[in-house]
């Protein structure tokens, strides 16, 4: 039936219900605002709760700093010909990033640079391989070493987090020991535990920290309290998120990432003579010396 057919009973009953639909429309929409007020004041509480809870975090859990000798994220190792020692320098201040080594104050010599995990099982058939070598050139005098610990397998050794506990251990020698780091560094690679294992206990990585030559308590108790876990965790987050300074790396998709004077080796890890013939390539590009 059209509008103008319908009798005025009819029109009027059709005017009722317009008005009683707009009234419910109209208090509909008073509830809505009112629902949005209510959830409003709500989410602003949840947000000063949570606010808060940041504020408390922060407060007890303040940001820490790196270990020293470590201001680039990594410990820079040099030899003269008959020893290699660490290079010295500040730690990273808390809530502050890393200052990269300026290769220009080692333009004579060929800079090697590692990204490791200490429970990548391709870092220890590198280290396996090339450690040896590496560790001539360094200490006479024709490369650095600059090694970066990270923590990226941390799920895959059963809850015990041994790639952060690793890091850390390293990251306590760098700052009370820093000459021991390599002995160490090598120790953990040679008894290094298979992925997916629970890894090393605080004890046995103790014992390789020793045994290494760095006796001290200030190292042990660090190693115990995880004292650079959070500096562990930050250098690892920067990694990852890139770029690596000095280096065609935009960012770090696994380990071992190993680079040389800038450019990044891509060989087999496991052919120490493809390694030191990448090396000798770079070295003959920029003579050292």
């Amino acid at each position: 039936m059209s509008p103008e057919k319908l009798t005025k009973k009819q029109k009027q009953e059709l005017a009722r219900e317009g008005a009683r639909l707009k009234r419910e429309e109209q208090r509909a929409r008073k509830r809505r605002q009112r629902w949005l007020v209510q959830g409003g004041v709500v989410v602003g509480m949840l947000a000063v709760v949570a606010i808060a809870a940041l504020v408390v975090l922060n407060v007890t859990r303040p940001p820490s700093p790196g270990p020293l000798n470590m201001l680039s994220d990594g410990i820079l190792l040099t030899g003269n010909g008959t020893t290699t020692a660490a290079v010295a320098t500040k730690a990273i201040p808390a809530a502050s990033t890393p200052v990269p080594t300026d290769p220009t104050a080692h333009s004579k010599t060929v800079n090697i640079v590692v990204y490791i995990d200490y429970l990548c099982p391709y870092c220890g058939q590198f280290e396996t391989t090339n450690a040896a070598q590496i560790e001539k050139w360094v200490n006479t005098g024709i490369a650095t070493l600059e090694i970066h610990p990270v923590s990226i397998l941390d799920n895959s050794s059963k809850g015990t987090k041994y790639s952060t506990r690793a890091a850390n251990a390293v990251a306590c020698v760098a700052n009370f020991d820093p000459n021991k780091f390599l002995a160490v560094h090598d120790g953990l690679f040679a008894k290094q535990p298979a992925e997916t294992s629970s890894g090393l206990t605080d004890t046995e990585i103790k014992a390789i920290v020793s045994g290494a030559g760095a006796t001290g308590s200030d190292v042990a108790g660090c190693i115990q309290d995880q004292s650079f876990a959070s500096w562990v965790a930050s250098a690892s987050k920067r990694a990852l998120g890139g770029p690596l300074p000095h280096s065609d790396v935009a960012k770090l998709a696994g380990t071992p990432t190993v680079i040389v004077s800038g450019t990044t080796y891509t060989g087999a890890l496991t052919d120490a003579a493809a390694f030191s013939a990448f090396f000798g390539k770079i070295a003959t590009a920029a003579p050292v010396g």
